[in-house]
């Protein structure tokens, strides 16, 4: 019921992202039930990190912008904590009745308790197949989160594994 991969450490940054994206689209372009969320960088140019914002599936709402902009040389996190909590919030209340549940990842606000952590806990809980990216460096953390409900599964299985679920479902 949760789902996770990874990339191999040569892939494109922010290959996770457009791999989800695709997924939730294709899942919802087929008439299924899909929930969560899923992340968008957009691409600022060469010298500048690219700005996030988090896109509520089934929201009729803007995206969540999540980055913030620390100006040239700063070197400490871009993350807007706030406004992740703010896309956590506006995805609880649309899982219900979802087959799937949609997350970007378990990265380093998950592994420290908060972001979609709880989020995700609860839809296991409440019997709901759920896929993620774990980045490597969050791979321990999520772990001894998931224990052995998690299943890791290759990134070219994502699709099979989500309508694997939809056809258990049915």
């Amino acid at each position: 019921m949760l789902a996770w991969f990874t990339n191999d450490t040569d892939t494109t940054p922010g290959a996770a992202d457009l791999a989800l994206e695709a997924l939730a689209a294709d899942l919802s372009a087929r008439g299924l039930p899909v929930a969560g969320a899923v992340q968008r960088n957009l691409d600022l140019g060469p010298d500048c990190a690219c700005d996030m914002e988090m896109i509520v599936l089934g929201d009729p709402g803007d995206p969540v912008r999540i980055s913030q902009s620390l100006g040239p040389g700063a070197q400490g996190c871009r993350l807007d904590t706030g406004a992740l909590e703010e896309a956590v919030a506006r995805t609880a209340p649309r899982l219900a009745g979802a087959g799937l549940v949609v997350i970007p990842k378990f990265g380093r606000q998950e592994a420290m308790g908060r972001g979609f952590r709880d989020l995700i806990g609860q839809a296991v809980a409440d019997g709901q197949p759920v896929i993620l990216y774990v980045p490597r460096q969050q791979q321990a953390a999520f772990l001894d989160f998931a224990g052995d409900l998690a299943v890791r599964i290759r990134p070219d299985q994502l699709r099979s594994w989500c309508l694997d679920r939809f056809a258990a479902a049915s």
